[in-house]
């Protein structure tokens, strides 16, 4: 080729950034040692760099972002001066230790900016080092390739360094696969609904066979439908061709028959990764499937056989590096089916001799689904211990392979914490739990829900809610909006077509659905599918009425959304443009005369008929009706109308039918969310299914909160372990529970210490009588509350727009006298509020010294405020809250500009900033007098003669203690457990773990 000076530049920052390896070094003398053969006269001066940096040079700005990104990713290495990963101090350490000048350094953040992404969140027991970045070099053949292909799928240098951040957390946990004592361990990755947890354990699995597992299980669900789309994805990006091929030559075609893939014209088999040769050739290992795409772990005496590893040295065991490195890895992805089970463990035990030498990993997806162990809590009471089909073959497995490693995937994660950590047979995560960070582009709870957003609802916009901009409410005074939901499908296909047709990449748009989620019941389904169809046949999708309607849908609805949401995107100039796109979007979502398809079967017969494979099926366009079947595991490619009305008791199974969640390149504008709002439920229940989903992401986030919280070491030791997790889910229960009632394990939460973050307690009595005996215990305290309102004022910052100003009465209060008010309530669910008040109370010098606090009674604005007094003291301004749909527990009290000044009060006082109201021993206490109803009269009717009725009123509060009310270990949680181990007495694992 001819050399420019670009590629001159390129070339030599190309071997002067390879020659340094995995550490920053100063990078001048490396370009010049590069350049001193080829290119003795190359610029090499930092204002060169800095110019080309600037004019956009592509190759270059690639080289260097890999570099860079891998730096700022960089967990813990010594040479970053203990500079947080993903930050500009890491940044800064990286070009101190380049010894880059100021100017080039701007060039390069302009060009490679800082990935501030979250890392993972690992809670973990204490363990011993081995996967360290050296030996993760030294063997990453695997790892390499998966690399490589994620960055040809058009993965960010980011997201990769994210992953292998991930992954990396994972396999460096488990036990080192040559060390001589075989330990086994167990562990669990809690990802978000559809949101590439494969890619997490593909990584993971790529780094443990180059580390040296040689046998790895894939639970892969509990369809063939599902195994075969994780056996394929698993062959496409890690084993690749040459491994599938075994030696056939890819041009003879006598050879290809029967061989997956390349065999049977699969037309993505270009794709599939490429080695360059057989690994073992080039000086790695090969990997034998012992499952294919269309065939499940089979038990025949070639099974067997293909399990027996052969040792280089006969006289060493198998884990010795002489012949662990030198032997191929199998590869299962297997159903979670009994008989499949049964079969794997069958053979497994006709290997003698070997067992106890290999380094195994079990990976389970959708761990919480089949693998818990179900079995009645009474008869485990009785000594009995008699497991679930599938929870006791995987104890099984576990058994048969004393180096098996476990980890458990899943986006709903509570069922696996609940499971008996005394119990060393079963899958409880005893090693490790990481909550895996949200990943870019996903859309999530945050995507559909105005999460604590301040602006009033009158003011909501396409742009600023997303409520507004995705939902679509439906009520009974809306009736059901199932044809206008169809209609939104017919339009955002047509959408997709013209943004395909001008300029944006069609490959987000292969697949197109909708999905309809009404019931449970089968009978159900066919009515409803038959209903759709008469619809779709009735809609006119290419009469003049037709067109009208969809006109002023677009109108209405998407042109606004989109210009609000995509603006970058294209979008037609009005509905006549589209219209022919219209005709094409009808026309592929009713071939065959079908728009509808009914998911809902049990066997692999039927999901092999329904022709939903959306790897090899070329194009989806449907409208897919369903249940269960459609709420696990199941991808519903290409996702873009859901018209949900169905709920449930549990949390989980409810998360799991958002399938509304995931990614959405090139279309998010496009999303809508047609669901149910004060839905009957049971006989004389209604709940509202948009506000459960909002408690639940509410309750599922506040999980992830406190466990990156909590995963920060303390003088080098673990807060807390697995073990200690289960009561972090048990305080926050909402009205469905976080699971069958038959996966759960009992823990009790003991303390909670929340120095300078808000103490909210949400379950109140239902009694009359008690709500009047805690507001007289109350009394006392309304007292100090000065009748002169204070201004408070949230000025706009940074992170946030809030400028709301309010009134409110305040006054001070000994943290003595609060503290005995807080003691005598009485509550619906004491233990929600108890580990509070044992924090609380040891903040009288005990733990750490609260002098006083700021008691602050907000006031209403003038048109919304109803005021009266409360057993005669000054008018409180009453509060109209509800209690959540079928529970004891209020939502949310505190408002949110309410909340932003009082933290504001304690920030500063934290820091020496704040007014002499509120000093750093000072706590504030927000106090509402809620009235519970829907409508302001609700509040007014409690009202007689300037009064409230104490019964009527449930006095509530926040409360955010000081930053200071910390102890000196900085310990922020303390338990009360019980497992099997010690069924009659209590055990403290936080402290004694």
């Amino acid at each position: 080729m001819s050399y420019t000076p670009a590629n001159v530049l390129l070339d030599i920052h190309t071997s002067a950034l390879a020659g340094m390896g995995s550490v920053p070094k100063p990078f001048a003398p490396w370009a010049a040692l590069a350049a001193q053969e080829d290119y003795p006269d190359a610029d090499l001066s930092e204002e060169h760099f800095r110019t080309t940096l600037i004019s956009g040079d592509p190759t270059l700005i690639t080289l260097w972002s890999r570099h860079l990104t891998a730096w700022d990713f960089a967990e813990g290495p010594k040479w970053a001066q203990d500079s947080p990963a993903r930050t500009d101090e890491r940044r800064l350490a990286i070009y101190e230790r380049l010894r880059f000048g100021s100017d080039l350094r701007k060039a390069l953040d302009n060009a490679v900016p800082v990935a501030k992404l979250p890392g993972p969140t690992v809670i973990t027991k204490e363990f011993t080092p081995w996967y360290t970045p050296e030996r993760a070099a030294a063997r990453s053949f695997y790892w390499t390739a998966y690399e490589r292909k994620l960055r040809a799928k058009g993965w960010s240098d980011s997201a990769v360094a994210s992953l292998d951040e991930a992954s990396r957390a994972v396999v460096e946990r488990l036990a080192d696969p040559e060390q001589a004592e075989a330990r086994q361990a167990k562990g669990l990755v809690v990802g978000y609904v559809q949101s590439g947890k494969t890619a997490n354990f593909t990584g993971v699995t790529a780094k443990a066979i180059d580390a040296g597992y040689r046998l790895v299980i894939v639970l892969g669900g509990t369809l063939n439908l599902l195994r075969a789309q994780t056996q394929r994805r698993i062959d496409m990006e890690l084993i690749g061709q040459e491994n599938i091929l075994r030696g056939a030559d890819p041009d003879d075609l006598d050879s290809l028959v029967g061989v997956d893939y390349v065999g049977d014209g699969d037309e993505d088999w270009p794709d599939f990764v490429r080695h360059g040769g057989r690994p073992s050739v080039l000086g790695a290992f090969d990997i034998e499937r012992l499952t294919t795409r269309d065939k499940d772990y089979k038990s025949l005496a070639q099974g067997i056989r293909a399990l027996e590893f052969e040792k280089r040295e006969p006289t060493l065991p198998l884990c010795d590096p002489a012949n662990l490195h030198h032997a191929a890895a199998r590869v299962l992805v297997v159903k979670k089916n009994k008989s499949v089970l049964q079969k794997l463990v069958k053979d497994l035990k006709q290997i003698h001799g070997l067992l106890g030498e290999l380094p195994a990993l079990i990976i389970d997806d959708e761990s919480d689904q089949a693998s818990i162990n179900t079995s009645d809590p009474k008869k485990w009471e009785r000594g009995s211990t008699d497991r679930t089909a599938i929870n006791k073959l995987i104890s099984d497995l576990l058994g048969l392979l004393p180096r098996a490693q476990y980890v458990g995937y899943t986006a709903t994660p509570f069922a696996n914490v609940f499971v008996d950590p005394g119990d060393d047979q079963d899958i409880f995560p005893s090693d490790f739990l990481i909550s895996l960070p949200r990943p870019s582009g996903y859309m999530g709870a945050q995507d559909f829900h105005d999460l604590d957003s301040a602006i009033p609802l009158n003011e909501r916009t396409y742009a600023n809610s997303q409520e507004k901009a995705h939902v679509r409410g439906i009520y009974e005074s809306t009736g059901d909006r199932l044809q206008e939901a169809m209609d939104s499908f017919v339009l955002s296909g047509a959408l997709k077509l013209y943004r395909a047709d001008h300029g944006v990449p069609d490959g987000p748009f292969r697949h197109h659905t909708m999905l309809v989620h009404q019931s449970v019941r089968k009978d159900d389904h066919a009515e409803l599918a038959l209903r759709i169809n008469s619809m779709w046949h009735q809609a006119g999708y290419s009469s003049t009425a037709g067109h009208a309607r969809l006109a002023d849908l677009w109108e209405s609805d998407f042109a606004p959304v989109s210009e609000a949401r995509a603006s970058d995107l294209p979008t037609p100039s009005s509905y006549e443009e589209l219209r022919p796109y219209v005709n094409a979007s009808r026309q592929r979502i009713g071939s065959g005369g079908q728009p509808v398809v009914v998911v809902n079967g049990d066997t692999d017969l039927y999901f092999d008929q329904l022709d939903l494979d959306f790897d090899r099926t070329p194009h989806v366009w449907k409208i897919l009706v369903g249940g269960t079947k459609l709420s696990r595991g199941f991808t519903v490619e290409g996702l873009t109308v859901t018209y949900y009305r169905r709920t449930t008791q549990q949390a989980d199974t409810l998360m799991q039918m958002g399938r509304w969640f995931g990614f959405r390149p090139g279309y998010r504008d496009l999303v809508r969310l047609y669901i149910g709002r004060e839905e009957q439920f049971g006989r004389d229940k209604s709940v509202d299914l948009y506000e459960a989903y909002e408690g639940i992401c509410r309750d599922e986030e506040t999980f992830r909160d406190q466990l990156a919280r909590y995963a920060e070491m303390v003088d080098g030791v673990p807060q807390i372990t697995p073990r200690d997790v289960p009561p972090l889910v048990a305080q926050h229960l909402p009205w469905i529970k976080p699971s069958a009632r038959n996966k759960m394990f009992n823990a009790e939460l003991v303390e909670i210490r929340s120095p300078g973050r808000p103490i909210e307690p949400a379950s109140y009595p239902l009694d009359r009588a008690a709500l009047k005996r805690n507001t007289e215990r109350w009394r006392p305290l309304l007292d100090v509350l000065d009748a002169t309102p204070r201004l408070f004022t949230n000025p706009p910052d940074a992170s946030s727009a809030l400028d709301r100003k309010f009134e409110a009465l305040t006054g001070a209060v000994s943290h003595t006298d609060l503290v005995k008010v807080l003691s005598q309530l009485e509550w619906e669910r004491p233990q929600y509020f108890d580990p509070h008040l044992t924090y609380l109370r040891q903040l009288d010098g005990t733990l750490a010294k609260v002098d006083n606090w700021l008691l602050i009674s907000p006031r209403l604005t003038s048109g919304a405020r109803v005021e009266a007094g409360i057993l005669g003291s000054v008018p409180l301004s009453l509060v109209r809250r509800n209690r959540q749909a079928g529970k004891a527990v209020f939502g949310r009290i505190a408002s949110v500009e309410h909340r932003v000044a009082a933290q504001r009060l304690i920030d500063q006082a934290s820091s020496a900033q704040g007014s002499s109201a509120v000093g750093p021993t000072t706590g504030v206490a927000l106090l509402y007098p809620v009235v519970e109803g829907k409508t302001h009269s609700d509040v007014t009717a409690v009202v007689r003669n300037g009064a409230a009725d104490p019964s009527k009123v449930v006095m509530a509060f926040t409360l955010i203690p000081p930053a200071s009310a910390v102890s000196t270990d900085r310990r922020l949680v303390r338990f009360r457990a019980k497992d099997s181990r010690h069924r009659d007495d209590a055990t403290i694992p936080a402290s004694s773990s």
